[in-house]
């Protein structure tokens, strides 16, 4: 294969659905020793989770965050050795940083297995202690809902996710987000949906949730990525572990700038992009992003047809 640069984009919480990675189990040995793995480390049958559900199980803060870490791991492990080599940047979509960097080489399987395990039970108790949710407002420009959490009061609510042109995710108190809905509405917003989850995440009320993170990634190894990971707080990549521990930290209460990540990715000109794991969330936002981007998703086996030289096919696969 000619030297070419690959980008890799990592989903987040919110893309794992009942099923997820079965197939691909079945079709090939690595990603079924990824999921068998999994369920040694955790001490939990997150496999069946995955495969069988229920969905409400498996939607649970603290099952989908290893869910989706796993599945994406399963296909990257899945992928030919000369593509995983090209990988010249990487980001993930909140939970997916976690992901991005596992590929990166900057954390074992095992420990960034157990810390998103911890991070999801760490956000569902923020989300019992202080209450809160999440609602996409379509339709608005960014400054626009900026404003439009400015001008809520008695609560917090604010932007919690930049996702694409015209897409943004508020978080906050119940009440406040169900007010910006309001106010979003009457300033021409085209939909304002709530979203089903179990707290404010990104916001501040998940503050309670930092200690917990800190010392999580205090007790493992975080290595120097082999390739740049673009972080969701700051929209740069970030090429050292100390730096790496700091913004997993300060995602927890920060904004995810997928927009701006995707845009620093792009100033890098990679050949092509793959989505790694459960659904087609973050082609699809890419595809809003930059419609020229050659992306392709891989989280089934016939994924993985013809993926050694989807680079030269100078299209979307």
């Amino acid at each position: 294969m000619p030297a070419r640069r690959i980008a890799l984009l990592l989903p987040g919480q919110g893309s794992q659905h009942v099923g997820m990675g079965r197939d691909l189990a079945s079709a090939r040995r690595e990603a079924a020793e990824v999921f068998e793995r999994a369920n040694d480390v955790l001490g939990v049958d997150l496999r069946r989770i995955c495969w069988e559900g229920p969905e409400a199980e498996l939607t649970r803060t603290e099952n989908a965050q290893p869910a989706i870490l796993v599945h994406s791991y399963a296909a990257w492990s899945c992928l030919p050795e000369e593509l995983r080599r090209a990988v010249s940047v990487g980001a993930g979509h909140s939970l997916g940083e976690f992901s991005a960097y596992l590929m990166a080489g900057a954390l074992g399987f095992d420990d960034a297995l157990r810390l998103v395990r911890r991070r999801g039970e760490l956000m569902a108790r923020a989300g019992t202690v202080r209450p809160g949710t999440m609602a996409a407002l379509i339709g608005l420009e960014d400054a626009d809902v900026r404003q439009v959490c400015a001008d809520v009061s008695g609560g917090t609510v604010v932007p919690a996710n930049y996702n694409a042109p015209g897409q943004v995710v508020i978080s906050g108190d119940v009440r406040a987000v169900e007010a910006a809905c309001e106010r979003a509405l009457e300033m021409g917003a085209k939909r304002a949906i709530p979203l089903n989850v179990s707290g404010a995440f990104h916001s501040p009320l998940m503050v309670d949730a930092r200690d917990g993170l800190a010392a999580a990634l205090g007790e493992i190894e975080v290595r120097d990525p082999e390739f740049p990971v673009v972080a969701n707080s700051v929209a740069s990549p970030v090429t050292g572990a100390d730096r790496a521990r700091e913004l997993l930290i300060e995602q927890l209460t920060s904004p995810v700038r997928w927009v701006e990540c995707v845009e620093s990715m792009v100033g890098t000109r990679p050949d092509g992009w793959l989505e790694l794991g459960p659904g087609k969330v973050l082609m699809g936002l890419m595809r809003r992003i930059d419609r020229s981007a050659n992306v392709r998703a891989v989280g089934d086996p016939g994924d993985l047809d013809g993926i050694q030289g989807f680079l030269e096919e100078g299209h979307d696969a």
